[in-house]
């Protein structure tokens, strides 16, 4: 299939639905350094209905493409010395995504600094030119992130990164106003992620007109959920 075929194709598959992303990293309780694991949620994700998935690392997205046999977003987050960026952040990263088979390419869009020197329109750039082909979604933070990725050739523009750079809003819930400004005025799809705790959340993000959503923490990371529990209850009691 050409690139606008396949475009499509995961476009009208995704419509109006919940993308489960499934992603364990060092440190987290379900990274296991000698095998991924994550193909079981993978595979508990597809069985509730996700029409894709969205995940870390060359292994996950292989075993989760063969488990599933869905669309798979695909990342690599890395933390390089002098980029602030973390979610596939140089081309090495969109080399190993695109022979490992990722249907989309996800990367960080924001304006931060890179340690390579490149402004991330000339990143993007870069990509394209290698790359005419992949689908590549852009992780963004703001309003002005979201337009300037759009403008620089993107497919897809994702809310992911609301809240996790220094400059952009910090709540504990969704962002709303982020998802439905740049549905209104992006003339590309846009996918609402980041703090979607709750099905209403869920349900909420729907409604501000993005395409489709994104929710991980909440349904795959038992840590986050224990913990949200948790600090629930202690807020109840009054412990700090």
């Amino acid at each position: 299939m050409t690139k606008k075929e396949r475009l499509n194709d995961f476009l009208e598959r995704i419509h109006g639905k919940l993308i489960v992303s499934c992603q364990a990293v060092a440190g987290e309780p379900l990274y296991v350094e000698e095998k991924s694991v994550m193909y079981l949620m993978a595979r508990a994700a597809a069985r509730a209905g996700s029409p894709a998935i969205r995940t870390s690392s060359i292994r996950d997205v292989k075993a989760i493409r063969e488990e599933t046999g869905l669309p798979v977003i695909g990342l690599v987050k890395v933390q390089y010395e002098g980029f602030e960026s973390y979610i596939t952040p140089t081309m090495k990263e969109v080399d190993d995504l695109v022979e490992a088979g990722s249907d989309v390419v996800a990367l960080d869009c924001t304006l931060r600094k890179r340690g390579d020197g490149k402004t991330v329109n000339e990143f993007i750039a870069q990509i394209r030119e290698k790359y005419p082909e992949i689908i590549l979604m852009a992780d963004i933070s703001t309003y002005e992130e979201g337009i300037n990725a759009w403008k620089c050739g993107v497919d897809i523009l994702g809310t992911t990164m609301s809240g996790y750079t220094s400059y952009s809003p910090k709540t504990d819930g969704p962002d709303y106003e982020l998802m439905r400004r740049l549905s209104e005025d992006a003339d590309i799809p846009v996918i609402g992620e980041g703090k979607i705790h709750d099905p209403a959340q869920a349900v909420e993000a729907l409604g501000t007109g993005v395409w489709a959503i994104v929710v991980g923490g909440a349904i795959t990371r038992p840590l986050e959920i224990a913990k949200r529990f948790m600090d629930a209850i202690d807020a109840a009691k009054g412990i700090e």
